[in-house]
């Protein structure tokens, strides 16, 4: 199924897992997909480890088990900057013998002390280029912040232009944690004439040291209601949790209000918190 047809029937809702580390074996993620099979997601997103990292051997086996075993259609994620021509080929030909059809494209992140390949500069490159290499149906990355590397939100449009006019059918958001930023860059997308679908990217935050690491790898904003929360219970491990899952509840309910084009949850391989909030949001996304 191409995940792109399915934004004219419903408010997509799709989870993103990671395959384990490489020092874990993957049966480790299997206990993670079963679980989140019941939770009846439109798709899911599996994630691939920059050139080098080790897991990315990972990803077409879990996007396969998810198709095959689970019946959930899967999205594989593609980083292109520290991959050759070559390396792509080859895993565009692995997708598309394991009846992969849907990428995500992205730059990917620069790896410290290692030089980037140099055939895919930016996300458009690659894009343009999968679309060259067979019937993909493919998604883009886009960032409601401004993408840390962008002067401004006005270069950041027009790169993400590029994506779409490259061949992208939809987008999916960097986390964020004040939909009234989204709002905004929505607005702002649409006037630069970027009209796809886009998703809203979520991630529940469950402890404090996620949100350090995530806010500096983003660059997300933090709006006076969440660092509240985080202020008050990091220190108290469950209840951090539960109150994570509560604002992530309330954003959901927020944007879908407000006919957002659908949700993309990080789970951070996490199905309780999974489970929490589809059944928070079960009747709203029907």
């Amino acid at each position: 199924m191409k995940i792109a047809s399915l934004f004219s029937e419903k408010t997509v809702f799709s989870f993103e897992v990671f395959p384990p580390k490489k020092t874990s074996p993957i049966e480790t993620v299997f206990d993670t997909l079963e679980k989140l099979q019941g939770l009846n997601p439109d798709f899911i997103s599996v994630t691939l480890g920059a050139g080098g990292s080790g897991n990315g051997g990972h990803t077409l086996t879990i996007a396969r088990r998810l198709k095959e075993q689970y019946g959930i259609t899967p999205m594989a994620h593609l980083p292109c900057i520290n991959y050759t021509r070559e390396q792509i080929d080859v895993l565009l030909e692995q997708m598309r013998e394991n009846g992969i059809e849907n990428i995500l494209a992205l730059r990917g992140d620069k790896i410290p002390d290692v030089e980037p390949a140099k055939d895919f500069i930016h996300a458009s490159d690659l894009i343009e280029y999968i679309k060259t290499k067979g019937d993909f149906d493919i998604a883009g990355a886009c960032y409601p912040e401004v993408h840390t590397e962008a002067e401004n939100m006005e270069e950041d449009l027009k790169n993400l232009k590029k994506k779409v006019d490259a061949g992208a059918t939809h987008l999916i958001s960097q986390l964020f944690f004040d939909n009234e930023s989204f709002y905004t860059f929505l607005d702002s997308a649409r006037s630069a004439g970027i009209n796809v679908p886009i998703e809203a990217g979520i991630m529940p935050v469950t402890n404090s040291k996620q949100i350090t690491r995530m806010v500096s790898m983003c660059g997300a904003s933090l709006p006076r209601k969440f660092t509240r929360i985080i202020q008050r219970y990091e220190d108290n491990p469950e209840v951090l949790r539960d109150a994570g899952i509560a604002y992530a509840i309330d954003q959901i309910v927020d944007l879908i209000a407000s006919g957002v084009d659908g949700i993309h949850l990080y789970t951070m391989n996490q199905p309780y918190v999974a489970k929490k909030i589809s059944e928070a949001i079960e009747s709203l996304i029907k």
